[in-house]
């Protein structure tokens, strides 16, 4: 399945590196530092990085989330600063990385460097029912490590 998403240059420094998928079976776009000078991420900081584009997904059963690369954050400690980012299906706005160095080491983020992933995800809107109570299940309101530790 394929849904368009208009998709709008907003730094040329992007032109040659628009947002593409890796490989025939990646889920995520690959999304890149739009910058010209490299930036010093310091240890345990945070940062957010300009992709150089913006979308609009304009369909509100569509959203994108913006996930950090695993390699970066394995590898360096690099993650996402809000873990992950909620690309409303109205926003028209440039897409900014926060990025987040875990680390207690410095870490350099170069123009063009792919520092996160795109991922566009189906949405199902919703309608509140309001109750005075539920129906019972075998769980009810049993919450975190309810079911065990393993």
């Amino acid at each position: 399945m394929s849904s368009p998403i208009d998709l709008k240059i907003v730094n040329k420094v992007i032109e040659n590196n628009l947002p593409e998928y890796s490989t025939s079976g990646s889920a995520g776009l690959d999304l890149r530092a739009c910058i010209e000078d490299n930036i010093k991420l310091q240890a345990n900081d945070t940062v957010l990085v300009p992709s150089g584009i913006a979308i609009h997904i304009k369909n509100k059963n569509i959203c994108g989330f913006i996930l950090p690369r695993s390699g970066l954050g394995h590898k360096h400690g690099i993650v996402l600063g809000n873990l992950v980012g909620l690309i409303d299906s109205d926003y028209q706005g440039e897409i900014f990385i926060s990025l987040w160095n875990r680390t207690n080491v410095e870490y350099e983020i170069k123009p063009l460097d792919r520092v996160a992933q795109l991922v566009f995800m189906p949405v199902e809107i919703v309608k509140f029912n309001l109750v005075d109570s539920f129906n019972e299940t075998s769980r009810g309101d049993a919450g975190f490590g309810s079911t065990g530790t393993n």
